[in-house]
């Protein structure tokens, strides 16, 4: 074969290298994008046993943070709580918004979170201290991969209360951005006796800090 045969073979060749190659970065990019952009939407979604946080969505806030890191909006500008119903831990079923007229602190929780663990004897005392005045606790156990655990944690620390199971995290995808939504766990929202969110914390609560949240709450009528 003659050189000049061989030489458009070997063009092909080389083309078929160069365009093997570029695919094979192509897909390599591909992978390291899907697996970056999943990592950023995990973190912003929840932060794991995260000690705080900011709010998601910027400029239409209509809250203020204290430096206790407590955040509370005027009871004019509160947004209504989203849709919060499913299956308890128990298998029973929950609706948030039957407890409308009374105060209910929403924790959100997991058995594998160590600072869940610190502020769960606070959170069992204050319930049953307030409940005769109106005060109702539910949890929201997440990311929890079975009831077993979850189950398991509130008998150690001798909870009562209802905790509705949101192992996806679907439940707290439902609070609006820009609002006090739910971002870290453990986070506690709490929201008033028309329905609506009055205040968040986002990081785990002493008693003291507890009863502050709930203190002007309490207070309206």
């Amino acid at each position: 074969m003659s050189a000049a045969s061989r030489a458009p073979q070997r063009s092909i060749r080389t083309f078929q290298r160069t365009n093997s190659t570029n695919r094979a970065r192509s897909r390599s990019r591909g992978r390291a994008v899907l697996l970056t952009c999943g990592a950023v939407v995990a973190a912003l979604l929840l932060s794991a046993c995260g000690s705080g946080g900011t709010s998601g969505g910027a400029g239409n806030t209509g809250f203020v943070t204290g430096s206790d890191g407590i955040a509370t909006v005027e009871k004019g500008n509160r947004t209504q709580a989203p849709d919060l119903s499913g299956k308890t831990i128990d298998g029973k079923q929950l609706d948030v918004a039957d407890y409308r007229g009374k105060i209910v602190v929403l924790n959100v929780w997991g058995s594998w979170c160590a600072p869940c663990r610190l502020e769960a004897k606070n959170f069992k005392k204050v319930s049953a201290d307030l409940k005769d005045r109106g005060v109702q606790f539910v949890g929201i156990n997440t990311r929890d991969t079975s009831t077993g655990p979850a189950l398991a944690f509130e008998k150690a620390y001798g909870i009562t209360y209802p905790s509705l199971y949101d192992p996806t995290g679907r439940l707290l995808l439902r609070f609006k951005k820009g609002t006090l939504n739910p971002q870290a766990i453990p986070s506690t929202v709490i929201i008033d006796r028309d329905g609506k969110i009055a205040s968040r914390s986002l990081q785990a609560l002493s008693e003291e800090k507890l009863r502050k949240m709930l203190k002007p709450i309490l207070a309206e009528k």
